[in-house]
C-alpha cells in the first residue's frame, strides 16, 4: 500500500467516529426539540452536515485509491448513514490498517511472498 492510499484510509477513519457522534447528538436534539423547549437542531444539524460531507468526500477518495469492490464501498457508505455505523467503520478501518502493517512487515522480512 502506498502512502497516499494509507493516508486516505486514515482520513476516512479519523472522520468516522466524529460523524457518528454528531449523528447521535442530532437525533437526541431532535427528540429534545419535540419534548422540551431546547432546540439545538440547527447547530447540530450544520455540524453533522459538514462532517457527513467530509466523510463522503474521504470515502470517495478512499474508494478511488484502494480500488475497493462495489460491495466494500457500499458497506462503508451504508455505515455512514446508520447511527452507530461510523464506529463500526472506524473499527474495520483500524483493523485493516493493522493487518496491512503486519503483511508489509512479513513481506519485508521475506516471510510471505509479495502479492
Amino acid at each position: 500500500m502506498d502512502i497516499k492510499t494509507a493516508s486516505s484510509l486514515h482520513r476516512l477513519r479519523l472522520v468516522s467516529a466524529p460523524e457518528a457522534v454528531s449523528f447521535i447528538l442530532l437525533m437526541i436534539a431532535s427528540v429534545l426539540k419535540r419534548t422540551t423547549d431546547f432546540n439545538a437542531v440547527p447547530a447540530l444539524g450544520m455540524i453533522h452536515g459538514i462532517l457527513f460531507i467530509i466523510y463522503v468526500l474521504f470515502w470517495a477518495d478512499a474508494w478511488n485509491r484502494t480500488k475497493w469492490d462495489l460491495k466494500t464501498a457500499a458497506l462503508y457508505f451504508v455505515l455512514s448513514v446508520l447511527p452507530f455505523g461510523g464506529f463500526v467503520a472506524e473499527r474495520k478501518l483500524k483493523r485493516a490498517a493493522e493487518d496491512e502493517v503486519i503483511a508489509s512487515r512479513a513481506r519485508r522480512e521475506g516471510t510471505v511472498n509479495p502479492a
